[in-house]
C-alpha cells in the first residue's frame, strides 16, 4: 500500500487465496488484512457455476468481512447466472461485474435487466448486438450486405469474410447463447463447432479465387484437389457448397 501511494496509484488490488470451503484460519486472515488496509470495497469472486454452494460462500465470507459487492464469473458456460439473485438475497450486497470469459475484457458490468433475461431463459439480444459492433467491421459488413442483395448474390470469397466476422465475436456457443431461447442444454454438444468453421475456412481457402467466385466450376477433380489441400473429406467439400447454394436461395427469398 505504501509503495502504491508513493507510485500514485489510483488503485490498488488485494487478491486473496481462493478457498471453495471456508476455514477459520482463512477468516482470521482475511479480517486481519480488511484491518490493515481498511480497503474501499471488499468484493467477493464467485464461481456461477457453483450455484447454491455458491451462496453458502458468499453468506460465511459476509458474515466475516462484510462485502460491498460480488463478482460472479463463468457465465460464458452453462449457467444461467440464478445464484445472483440467492447471493444478492442472503448477502444485500449488489452483483457488480460478471465474467463471461477468461481475458479482463470479458469482466462486464452487470446490467440487472440482461442478467434476468438470462436467468429466464430469455437471452440477451442487447449483449448480442454490443459484441457484433466491437467485433465486425462496418464497412464489410456492409459490402456483404450489397453483395447479397445483388443480382448474382454472395460468393465463396464473401462467406469466407462472413465467417471470419462471426468468429471474431467470439466462441459459437458463447455467441448463441446470447439468443432468445436457446438454452444450456440445446448449446452442450456447440464446442466443436468452432472447429468446424475452421474446416470450412480451410475447405474455402484451397480454392482459387476464380473457383470462389463461381463455384459452379467445381467438377470432381477440382472438389478432390480443394479436399486434399484443406486435408478434409471429398464430402465435406461437398456438403458445404450445398449448404452455401442453399444459403444463397434463403438471402434471395429475404
Amino acid at each position: 500500500m505504501r509503495e502504491a501511494e508513493q507510485a500514485r496509484c489510483r488503485s490498488v488490488i488485494v487478491d486473496t487465496a481462493g478457498r471453495l470451503q471456508i476455514d477459520t484460519e482463512m477468516m482470521d486472515e482475511l479480517r486481519a488484512l480488511r484491518e490493515a488496509i481498511a480497503p474501499r470495497e471488499v468484493l467477493l469472486v464467485a464461481d456461477g457455476m457453483t450455484g447454491q454452494d455458491a451462496v453458502r460462500i458468499a453468506r460465511g465470507f459476509h458474515e466475516a468481512v462484510p462485502l460491498t459487492g460480488v463478482i460472479l464469473t463463468k457465465l460464458d458456460g452453462d449457467a444461467r447466472g440464478g445464484a445472483a439473485l440467492s447471493i444478492h438475497g442472503v448477502t444485500g450486497v449488489p452483483i457488480k461485474y460478471v465474467g463471461v470469459g477468461e481475458r479482463p475484457d470479458a469482466l462486464e458490468p452487470v446490467d440487472p435487466v440482461r442478467l434476468a433475461g438470462r436467468i429466464l431463459g430469455q437471452g440477451d439480444v442487447v449483449g448480442l448486438v454490443e459484441k457484433a459492433a466491437t467485433a465486425m467491421d462496418a464497412a464489410a459488413a456492409q459490402r456483404l450486405e450489397r453483395k447479397a442483395r445483388s443480382k448474382k448474390g454472395m460468393d465463396l470469397g464473401d462467406f469466407l469474410v462472413a465467417l471470419k466476422q462471426m468468429q471474431a465475436m467470439g466462441p459459437l456457443n458463447q455467441v448463441l447463447g446470447l439468443l432468445p431461447g436457446v438454452n444450456a442444454q440445446a448449446l452442450r454438444g456447440l464446442p466443436r463447432d468452432d472447429k468446424r468453421l475452421k474446416h470450412v475456412e480451410a475447405i474455402v481457402l484451397s480454392m482459387t479465387p476464380a473457383e470462389r467466385a463461381e463455384p459452379a466450376i467445381l467438377n470432381g477433380s477440382r472438389r478432390l484437389r480443394i479436399a486434399q489441400g484443406a486435408g478434409r473429406p471429398v464430402q465435406e467439400v461437398n456438403r458445404l457448397l450445398e449448404r452455401f447454394q442453399q444459403m444463397k436461395q434463403l438471402l434471395k427469398r429475404i
